[in-house]
C-alpha cells in the first residue's frame, strides 16, 4: 500500500457525509482491503454499544477493547462473545486492572453529572517496552482510552461520541508525568417533522493536548487524566457550538429574509450610493 493511496482514502472520507462515516469506511475497505488495517486504526467512527452478560451493564465497543469479533467488558473484564483461547487475548495487568475499575467508576460519575445519561467506558493497557507491569506508585507508564456516548431522541435525534486516547509517561527526574491526549468529538444531530423540514448536522473535531502534571501514585494519574478530559470536552463543546451551530445560523439567516424584494433592492441601491459617495471624498 502506497502512502499516496492511503492519504487519498483519508481525504475522500473527510469530504463525504460524516453522518454515514461507518458505511463509507466499510465500502472503501471492500474496494481496497490493503487499506483496512490502517484506516480502521486511524479513522474514528461512532461508538457501538454492547451489554455485559455478567454485570448486565452496557459498555462501549471500539478498536481498543476488541479481539477478533469479541469486545472486552470493563465491568467484568471478560470478552463477549467468549473467546476460546482467552489466555492469549489482551488484558491489563493486575494493578492496571484495579486502576481501570477506579477509572470506570470515576468517569461514570462524570458522565452522569455532565451528560445526565449516556454510557461511558474506560480501557487501559500496558506500554512499558521492558515488559514491566504498572505499579501502584505510578512510576511506570501506561495508555488508555476514555469513551462517552450520549444519544438523544425526543422530537429530535442525534448522538454525541467522545473518544479520548491518552498516554501517561512519568518523568525520571521528578514527581511529574507527561500526559498526551488525542480527543475526537463526533456529533450527529437531526430535527424536523418531515423530510422537507429535516435539518441534519454532522461532523467531527479532533484536537491533541499535552501537559506535564504532578502526580503522587497510580490513582492520581487517573485524576489528572479526568481533569484534562473535562477541560478538553468543555473547550471542544464551545468550539463545536461556534463552528457548526454558528455557521448554520448564518447560512439560514442569508437564505431566509422577512423583507420584500423591493425593500432589499432599495437597500442595495442606497448602499451603492453611499459607497460611491465615500469614493468621491
Amino acid at each position: 500500500m502506497s502512502q499516496e493511496v492511503y492519504e487519498a482514502a483519508l481525504d475522500l472520507l473527510r469530504r463525504l457525509d460524516a453522518k454515514n462515516i461507518s458505511k463509507h469506511l466499510t465500502n472503501i475497505c471492500k474496494l481496497n482491503p490493503d487499506l483496512a488495517e490502517d484506516l480502521l486504526s486511524s479513522v474514528d467512527v461512532p461508538l457501538t454499544t454492547k451489554q455485559c452478560a455478567e454485570s448486565g451493564k452496557q459498555y462501549l465497543a471500539c478498536d481498543y477493547n476488541r479481539d477478533g469479533d469479541s469486545y472486552r467488558s470493563p465491568w467484568s473484564n471478560k470478552y463477549y462473545p467468549a473467546i476460546e483461547d482467552e489466555e492469549d487475548a489482551p488484558f491489563p495487568s493486575k494493578t492496571l486492572r484495579e486502576a481501570e475499575i477506579f477509572a470506570n467508576s470515576s468517569f461514570d460519575v462524570y458522565r452522569d453529572l455532565y451528560f445526565e445519561g449516556g454510557i461511558s467506558s474506560v480501557y487501559l493497557w500496558d506500554i512499558d517496552e521492558d515488559g514491566n507491569d504498572v505499579s501502584k506508585d505510578g512510576k511506570i507508564g501506561f495508555a488508555g482510552v476514555v469513551l462517552i456516548k450520549k444519544e438523544v431522541d425526543a422530537g429530535k435525534s442525534g448522538s454525541w461520541d467522545s473518544i479520548h486516547v491518552f498516554e501517561v509517561q512519568p518523568n525520571e527526574s521528578g514527581p511529574y508525568a507527561t500526559y498526551r491526549i488525542t480527543s475526537t468529538i463526533i456529533l450527529d444531530l437531526s430535527a424536523g417533522k418531515s423530510e422537507e423540514q429535516l435539518l441534519e448536522l454532522s461532523g467531527n473535531l479532533t484536537r491533541q493536548t499535552e501537559k506535564d502534571l504532578k502526580y503522587q501514585d497510580l490513582s492520581s494519574h487517573i485524576s489528572n487524566v479526568g481533569s484534562m478530559v473535562e477541560d478538553i470536552e468543555s473547550k471542544q463543546r464551545n468550539m463545536l457550538q461556534e463552528v457548526y451551530f454558528g455557521k448554520t445560523k448564518d447560512v439560514i439567516g442569508d437564505l431566509r429574509t422577512t423583507k420584500g424584494i423591493s425593500s432589499l433592492k432599495e437597500e442595495s441601491e442606497k448602499q451603492s450610493e453611499l459607497i460611491q459617495g465615500m469614493r468621491n471624498l
